[in-house]
């Protein structure tokens, strides 16, 4: 009797385990409607994971939606999205959650920033606190940002791009694009005089670029298996080395040290030395302290708090806008007849960018409105966009309907990519190629650009896009414009160009050689 009661809760715990790990998942659950990237998906993780580890995750959610359709499941909880009408339309405009993916590998000082906040609304007060210091029309008539423009661009990467054409030699540009978007982005947030000079300063450079790149390989673990390295631990082991936690801590005192510069700077009104995003985050955040709790917030947490803002900022800023500028410039190097396009565009501006500097920039609006270099921009950003990975969201409670599958349930890993949205055949029809007359409006009906521009997700889309796309853009369009009314640019080598597959790209080798010739 006993032996029969023993098997009877044995076979339950057996049915259970059953039914709840396999029968429910692959069969039952509202998910099992949804094509699977592969068989074992409704069960266990550990095949994407596993794409994922082998730095695969972009093309292989790629080549699923390219045989199943825009909604594809990925693992037992996980699905993907590749449309915008039930879609991303849905999913990010709609509010849905950020998921916890996020802070584990982006957070910083024992923080998070904007971009890391999980809830929608502590993202929403940060967010307001920084929208209008990083609006287009505060851009393009900031007398900071334009001070910040003249030095980068006339004091600093003209003159080292002059001197290799007058000595004959090639150069990284991919290496001097990090430097020139480090510099670029730091001294708008923190003052022209207390921001980088990573530019002329090649080999601080080169130890900075060492200390931030040596983690990369091992945001995996904290995306994906976070709880991996604490289990790995308690035996002594662990899959990401201790150099990568000594690199962050000299991150973190390097953006502590921007900041107590910047705080030393709050009554300063100079556009060189006013530390305008700084100084706006700290006003913010003074005043809504006064109001929750009718005091300022705790001096040596406040400092924490915005320096992890700052770092965020920062570092994304820099990052994405290099990889960007990279592929623009091979790209035109590799079509000289747009290169050509554009030089011609230039010489419209009211003054030309002439190297040596003979006049000041023209207005930022002006080189905004160049509709070639426009074209050129978008096209290289939609090919190759800096952040083409997965963006996960959380399914809102108690469902949720998504590409024509109802009752999704609530608490599903929701991801979709600039790699898939930016690769749709009938949106963008050859669309490995780089075209930037598809952005023309010459060359396309309105109804074509308004469906591209749906489609363009470079910078994500609602409430939590990229803050910083109107920076971005401005500075992209502004080193491109300086480059090539004064410049044209051959390759020399590019061989491992093609970008990794990752969440944040940049090309394989990490270089991209070009030569430079005086126009």
């Amino acid at each position: 009797m006993a032996l029969s009661i023993t098997t009877i809760a044995i076979s339950a715990v057996v049915g259970l385990i059953l039914y709840k790990g396999i029968i429910y998942p692959a069969f039952i659950s509202p998910l099992a409607k949804i094509p699977n990237a592969h068989w074992s998906v409704p069960i266990s993780p550990a095949w994407m994971l596993w794409r994922r580890f082998s730095m695969q995750n972009n093309r292989t959610i790629q080549a699923a939606h390219e045989r199943l359709g825009p909604l594809v499941r990925l693992g037992p909880e996980e699905i993907s999205i590749n449309c915008v009408d039930e879609g991303i339309k849905t999913v990010y405009t709609g509010g849905f959650e950020k998921h916890e993916w996020y802070p584990r590998v982006f957070g910083s000082l024992g923080t998070v920033s904007m971009f890391t906040m999980v809830g929608t609304k502590p993202h929403s007060v940060r967010k307001r606190m920084l929208s209008n210091i990083y609006s287009k029309s505060t851009l393009q008539t900031s007398p900071h940002l334009r001070l910040v423009s003249n030095a980068v661009v006339f004091d600093r990467l003209l003159p080292i791009i002059h001197e290799s054409v007058e000595s004959n030699k090639p150069l990284d540009v991919h290496d001097l694009d990090m430097g020139l978007t480090m510099d670029f982005v730091s001294c708008y947030l923190f003052g022209l005089n207390n921001g980088t000079n990573h530019l002329q300063d090649h080999e601080y450079r080169k130890q900075w670029l060492h200390m931030y790149l040596c983690r990369k390989p091992f945001e995996f673990y904290h995306q994906e298996t976070p709880k991996l390295q604490g289990w790995l631990s308690c035996v002594g082991l662990r899959v990401i080395p201790s150099y990568c936690d000594d690199a962050n801590e000299v991150l973190d005192a390097w953006a502590l040290d921007l900041c107590g510069k910047a705080a030393d700077c709050l009554d300063s009104t100079d556009p060189a030395v006013e530390p305008i995003v700084y100084k706006q985050l700290k006003q913010s955040l003074d005043k809504q302290s006064m109001k929750d709790t009718g005091s300022k917030q705790d001096h040596k947490q406040q400092q924490i708090d915005i320096a992890c803002e700052m770092y965020d900022q920062l570092t994304a800023g820099f990052e994405t806008s290099a990889v960007g500028l990279t592929y623009l410039f091979w790209e035109l190097s590799k079509n000289p007849e747009w290169q050509e396009k554009l030089r011609e565009e230039l010489t419209t501006l009211d003054p030309p960018i002439k190297f040596p500097k003979s006049a000041d920039l023209p207005p930022a609006k002006s080189i905004d409105n160049l509709p070639v270099l426009e074209a050129i921009v978008t096209e290289t950003l939609r090919l190759h966009a800096p952040i083409p990975g997965i963006q996960p969201r959380v399914t809102p409670s108690p469902s949720c309907s998504l590409a024509g599958c109802d009752n999704i349930p609530v608490g599903t890993r929701v991801n979709a990519q600039a790699y898939s949205l930016h690769r749709n055949p009938d949106v963008f029809p050859d669309p490995e190629s780089w075209q930037p007359s598809r952005w023309l409006k010459e060359e396309n009906s309105l109804a074509e650009l308004e469906e591209r521009r749906r489609w363009f997700w470079a910078f994500g889309s609602g409430g939590r896009m990229c803050v910083g796309s109107n920076l971005a853009l401005q500075e992209s369009k502004l080193v491109a414009a300086a480059v090539y009314t004064n410049f044209r640019t051959t390759i020399v080598n590019d061989e491992g160009i093609e970008a990794i597959d990752a969440y944040t790209v940049h090309p394989k080798a990490e270089k991209l050689i070009l030569q430079f010739h005086a126009v």
